[in-house]
């Protein structure tokens, strides 16, 4: 079963979730797709022992053929390529490797080649995955795709998602079986949980909620998913003991007996959840 972990917002606790859950089931996957900023390592220490470059195609403007009609660049959608006054100029950062311009020249003076954007990293029995997107490159998509080429189908599957509900998310979370969307009692949590359970409706993928930082007071959360016949499947509840552990890299499973046993739980009800 693959379980996706998502949050309309960052900083909803995402991460403490989806680590906690593969802590607390054992023997599964955890895939980190949050690929700008993964930081599920932190946690589950894994041992890193392979690390696989992620390669995109970009184009490649052989002088001697082009003679600088411009065509490429009007095929070019996403404007990654110019040409000012006969020369062909490519922007590889901005580039979508969609290949329009290589059908589009005339002169076969375009050809691709490959270009590294990040990086893959698991541990020796792939049981942890993480994509590392290089500094300053805008594309996390590739990323995504070799990760989930490399998800296990043996064992129970954790991903991690960035925040947000992007392409990244919905590649992320395409073929999943279930989404756990990660909230908290604050009005931009309530604002952002609107657009996450838009998306996997529209997705048509099995979903429940678990508010983080949840107070008795502030019932906010729970009133929005009684009126939308969602499903709450746990609260965190606000903890200062939470918070100290989380930033001592331990998770709250690993530090509350109480805690790893309702993720037990929580798994057993996504389960449940994802077969009815």
């Amino acid at each position: 079963m693959k379980i996706a972990v998502l949050s309309g917002k960052g900083g909803t606790g995402k991460t403490t979730v989806s680590a906690s859950l593969a802590a607390s089931i054992g023997h599964c996957q955890y895939i980190d797709c949050d690929v700008e900023e993964p930081n599920g390592a932190l946690f589950l220490n894994p041992q890193i022992t392979d690390a696989s470059p992620v390669n995109v195609l970009v184009p490649y403007v052989d002088e001697q053929r082009c003679d600088g009609c411009g065509a490429c660049a009007k095929a070019c959608r996403f404007n990654a390529i110019a040409v000012v006054k006969g020369k062909v100029l490519i922007f590889p950062e901005v580039c979508h490797h969609c290949g329009a311009c290589v059908i589009a020249c005339p002169k076969d003076a375009i050809t691709e080649v490959e270009r590294e954007i990040g990086v893959v990293e698991a541990d020796s029995e792939s049981s942890f995955l993480q994509g590392r997107l290089n500094i300053g490159e805008p594309i996390t998509i590739p990323i995504i795709h070799q990760l989930k080429r490399l998800t296990r189908d043996d064992v129970p599957v954790v991903m991690d998602c960035s925040p947000g509900a992007s392409c990244t998310v919905v590649q992320t979370i395409d073929g999943c079986d279930y989404c756990i969307l990660v909230t908290e009692p604050t009005p931009f949590g309530l604002h952002d949980l609107k657009i996450a359970v838009s998306l996997v409706r529209k997705m048509d993928i099995p979903f429940g909620v678990v508010i983080n930082k949840a107070m008795p007071e502030d019932q906010s959360i729970q009133t929005y998913c009684k009126q939308e016949s969602i499903v709450v499947l746990m609260e965190i509840p606000y903890m200062r003991e939470i918070a100290e552990s989380y930033s001592n890299g331990m998770l709250p499973v690993q530090m509350n007996e109480d805690l790893r046993n309702r993720f037990v739980q929580l798994y057993d009800s996504i389960k449940e959840g994802a077969a009815s």
